[in-house]
This record gives C-alpha cells, structure tokens and sequence, in this order.
C-alpha cells in the first residue's frame, strides 16, 4: 500500500457539513490542501457520491490513494448516520467504491483538534492568556450549528491523540443572576438547558428571546446572523442585540475555563466553529476572557492558559490532513 501521498495519487481530505461537503488534496506529506472545493451535500446520498462530484470537477484526473473525512456527530463503527445531512453509508463500502487503499472518518472536532499543530501565527486571533504550546495538551471548541469540544494529547513516541466527546451537552454554564434567569425562562420552555442550547447558532436567537422576556423589551425573530449584524453595527442601535452577544460571550469564557480545566490544557484553548469568527470583537472587548479567569482559587491556573480565535480558512481539512500524515506517512 502507498502511504505517501503524490501528484496522480494524493490523498483525499474532507469536510462534511449540512449544506456542503467540502475537500481538497494533499499532494505531499506535511503539506497544506489545495484545489479546496465543494458541493451541495443534498444532492447526494452519501460520501462516495459526493467525493466524487469533486473530483469529477478538478482540471485533472486523480485517483487518491486516501482519505480523511470529517463528520459532525459521533463515529462509532463502520456504519456512518448523518442526521443533519441525510447520509448513511459504510466507510469500508465507500473506500471500496472509491478505489482507496485507506479511508478513515472522524469527529468533526477531533479533525479540528489534529490541525491545531500545525496552525500558525497568521492562523490565530490571540485572546489573552500566555502563549501556545503544543507540547502540552490543548483543547478546542466551538459554536456552530451544535457546540463542538475536543482536547489533543501529545505522545510520547511523537504526534498527538486527539480526544473528541460531546463535552457541548453538559449543564450551561450559567453564574450571573441574569444568566440564572435565562436559563429559568427557558427550562419552562423546553426542559433541560444544556450548554449547547445557548452556545450554538441556534443558541442564539434562543438567548435574544430569553433576555427580551427578562429585560422587558421587544425580541423580534431573527436569525443568528442577524443577531451578530445587529449586535456588532458600531452605528447600530438595537441594545437588545448587543446585550445578547455580551451575555453569550460571557457564558463562552465560562464554558472555555471549565473545558480548559478538565482537560488541563495548559498548551492552550482554541476557539472555532461557524459563530465567532463573525464576533472577534465581542471574544476580544468583552467579558470571555473574565470568565475564563474566573474560577476562584483556580484564577491563577488559568491566567497563564492561551485562548486563541482560530481564523484559518477550513481548518478541518488541514486537520484530516494532519490525521493522514500520522496514520500513514509516519508510520
């Protein structure tokens, strides 16, 4: 079996999301992707069909020799369901069906978590603390359509474990009166609140409605997107949107110090996901990094902790590749 990728025989990285499937390839070991592409995830059935949608569209004729996919849920065996695509296929049928000598799929976060090696000082928005350490363990998380978490090891032997989990359904992290509040309004509505249910994108509009009932002003219906607009508009004058975004962004700084302190991750915290690139400003100015801090006796611990907005384009295809690079080419 070939294990280092080359021109006619690459390896394949993807990304699959709920509206695209993205991919690319990696022509060298230790290389970044290229020819980054993408398409409508429905209009195909599974990974196969889509993978080769892509390559279909390249100026060239490839065959990958492997393939690294991310996926956003659990992977737990041969089987893959994606709910929020409508996918379900077997990885050892698709590597088959593609001709591929390997095919591994991953967690989302876990493919995000093996790329933060290899990110670099034009990849990051620093956000307080020290300074990143990829010899010590990191963690990364971030809001999207869910609330991903993940932490990577280093090895001994060389190259790094990466531990995904569903660390986002954990209790919100609600310890200000309002935030007690929030979350008073909206277990009457739906039960158990999560800290997902608040640090995601749908957390968002559910967070604006809360704090309009509690405050007593008017929440129209809008869509995260909007939200952020609103709330960042330096000329803009809806209090109610900026109001939503400090009190989110504080809730993160709480979640980020306790994922931080779980998984002693003292070589740093990682922020991605589809959300807060739009907000730098409020992670940056507003109250994240306080309540990252803020853990009593633990404050000092964390002081010294990087938080860090990872700004890189498609991350989680530098991510697969990294996977590839340890699975393959190093072994």
């Amino acid at each position: 079996m070939q294990s280092a990728p080359g021109p006619e025989r690459p390896w394949l990285v993807g990304d699959i999301g709920g509206t695209n499937a993205r991919f690319g390839l990696v022509r060298e070991a230790g290389a970044r992707p290229v020819h980054v592409g993408k398409v409508p995830s429905a209009l195909h059935d599974g990974l196969a069909s889509a993978a080769r949608a892509y390559l279909a569209g390249l100026p060239e004729r490839v065959s990958p020799s492997a393939a690294c996919v991310a996926v956003a849920g659990p992977v737990l065996g041969d089987r893959i369901r994606l709910t929020n695509v409508g996918w379900d296929f077997s990885v050892e049928g698709d590597r088959a069906g593609l001709g591929l000598d390997h095919l591994e799929v991953v967690n989302d976060f876990a493919a995000l978590a093996q790329s933060l090696p290899a990110l670099g000082e034009e990849d990051l928005l620093p956000l307080g603390g020290g300074s990143v350490d990829p010899a010590d363990p990191m963690a990364v998380l971030g809001p999207g359509t869910g609330l991903g978490v993940a932490g990577l090891v280093p090895l001994p032997a060389g190259g790094w474990l990466p531990l995904p989990g569903e660390g986002g359904h954990v209790d919100a992290p609600a310890v200000e009166d309002l935030e007690a509040e929030v979350v008073r309004v909206i277990t009457a509505e739906r039960g158990r609140v999560s800290a997902e249910a608040l640090l995601s994108g749908p957390g968002l509009p559910r967070l604006h409605r809360a704090l309009g009932e509690i405050l007593g002003t008017e929440a129209p219906d809008l869509t995260p997107g909007e939200i952020t607009a609103a709330g960042t508009d330096p000329d803009g004058g809806d209090t109610l949107a900026r109001e939503t975004l400090e009190v989110f962004g504080a809730l993160l700084g709480g979640f980020a110090g306790n994922v931080a302190l779980t998984l002693g991750a003292t070589g740093g915290v990682f922020l991605g996901g589809g959300v807060l690139p739009r907000i730098p400003g409020v992670l940056r100015d507003g109250r994240f990094r306080m309540r990252f801090e803020a853990k009593g006796r633990m404050t000092d611990y964390l002081k010294n902790i990087a938080t860090v907005l990872i700004t890189a384009g498609n991350p989680a295809l530098l991510g697969a590749a990294a996977r590839l690079d340890q699975q393959l080419e190093r072994a």
